[in-house]
């Protein structure tokens, strides 16, 4: 089948090239030329497991990039909207860039002379958006008997986005006729009639893919809500976590254990009921709060999203109390921070909670030597100017960072944190004093190692064996 992809950013170019795995030919459209460019000769924009290898393999081939966006749309049977949709001055999403797109679809719809299309909005959307973009579309010329507008919301998390998107829990297609549904069911049908899986190369399923997966079909509003409740549900189980964390803390009890036995539960479930130092990223934050603007425009008193915000600022502040409290003071001590990307498996640092803290470090008269397997980067670009005033500086590993350091913080889960050599880390460090703001490491393990370890949730750890001290250079 032929698609169009309208924008090339986070969500499009998984689109993009995820559809061409599923073997239909793809237009992806950007009207950034130099993003054009760097896409036409293989590169790609952002860290994310597998796209790469998809870029590489079916660019110039099933997937075209272009900035001719008319020409696309005539040409496909099938549009998909991914465009941003920023937060607004008031905390709901700003639709100007989808409204703009959907214009010039409206003209892409007329070129194609009658062929019937289905113009999808995939990006994250309050409800009754598809509603304004029917409208958009008829009032700027496109027939109505010629398209139908239908919600396919994303459900990718960075890092895991190729494996989320070709072997979702499930895809929920928002459709107020049978002939759009007949089209998206298309589109998904290498997925969900399991035929994809079934090919020598595809990408493997991670061990708990549920295969094939189920197509849920709705109403274009019942899919608009399902993306925003469901990131906002997601938020709610980390702030939630984190509350429990606290009380462990304040209790003596181990937030490990609470969560296992939370976890075991069927009704509750594992996934995210990890303590940390709160959520961050382009979606939960972004989501919340327009669902929250959603619910207050149709006069529905949803306090429980502000108490979830409320406790995730907290949780930052948490941890910089923990900081203070395992170094008295902060200003003239050297920190080495490992992780400033929002999440491990992602070069991104919107709403990056190891950002902020980062940020509230260097404010309190530290200096911060970091360490990010991927976004280091994007990172100097947002503390440049603390950079040049040597304020900040970034290392080649996490030993390096370390080195000579009055503690090391912890701020992203990257897996191969994990498995550092904490001798040789120990070492590297002035003071050999750890604030896990990730809860990465044992207890038992950090303190069997010689550490004063400090996590969240858990009860502090100091070495079981006399040390020896490094003088100050």
């Amino acid at each position: 089948m032929k698609i169009a992809i309208i924008g090339s950013g986070y969500v499009g170019l998984v689109a993009a090239g995820c559809f061409a795995e599923l073997e239909h030919d793809v237009l992806c459209v950007d009207n950034d030329a130099t993003k054009l460019a760097a896409l036409a000769r293989g590169e790609c924009p952002i860290h994310e497991e597998f796209l790469p290898e998809l870029l590489k393999d079916y660019r110039g081939n099933r997937l075209v990039f272009t900035d001719d966006l008319c020409g696309a749309v005539a040409a496909s049977e099938v549009v998909f909207i991914t465009v941003g949709t920023p937060p607004g001055p008031e905390g709901g999403a700003d639709l100007s860039s989808v409204e703009q797109v959907a214009r010039e679809i409206a003209r892409g719809v007329v070129l194609g002379n009658g062929g019937y299309k289905v113009i999808v909005e995939k990006s994250t959307v309050p409800v009754f958006t598809a509603g304004w973009v029917r409208r958009v579309l008829t009032m700027s010329g496109a027939p109505r008997r010629w398209f139908d507008v239908a919600s396919n919301p994303e459900f990718l998390r960075e890092g895991t986005a190729v494996c989320d998107f070709l072997c979702p829990d499930r895809i929920v297609v928002g459709v107020n006729s049978e002939r759009a549904a007949e089209k998206l069911r298309a589109v998904y049908a290498p997925l969900t009639t399991g035929a994809y899986y079934r090919r020598a190369d595809a990408i493997p399923p991670p061990d708990n893919a549920r295969i094939p997966p189920p197509l849920i079909e709705t109403s274009t509003r019942s899919a608009e809500l399902i993306k925003q409740a469901s990131n906002a549900y997601l938020a709610l189980r980390v702030s939630f976590i984190n509350a429990v964390a606290n009380l462990c803390e304040a209790t003596g009890a181990d937030v490990d254990q609470v969560r296992e036995g939370l976890g075991a539960d069927a009704r509750i479930g594992r996934r995210f009921l990890r303590p940390g130092i709160g959520y961050g990223g382009s979606c939960f934050p972004k989501d919340l709060d327009g669902f929250r603007d959603v619910a207050a425009q149709h006069g529905c008193d949803f306090r429980l999203l502000d108490e979830v915000k409320r406790i995730n600022a907290e949780q930052r502040e948490r941890f910089l109390r923990k900081v203070r409290e395992a170094l008295w003071t902060l200003p003239g001590k050297r920190l080495a921070v490992l992780g400033l990307a929002f999440k491990g498996g992602t070069d991104d640092v919107r709403e990056s909670p190891a950002i902020a803290v980062a940020g509230r470090l260097l404010a309190e008269g530290a200096s911060v030597v970091a360490y990010d397997p991927a976004a280091m980067p994007r990172a100097r670009k947002i503390f440049a100017k603390e950079a040049a005033a040597g304020q900040i500086e970034f290392a080649e590993d996490a030993y390096a960072a370390a080195e000579g350091a009055d503690a090391l913080l912890v701020l992203t889960d990257w897996e191969e944190f994990a498995a550092l050599d904490l001798g040789r880390l120990r070492e590297a460090l002035r003071c050999p004093v750890m604030v896990d703001g990730r809860n990465v490491f044992p207890p038992a393990r950090m303190a069997e190692e010689g550490f004063f370890y400090t996590s969240m949730g858990r009860p502090a750890a100091e070495p079981r064996r006399a040390l020896k001290v490094k003088k100050a250079s």
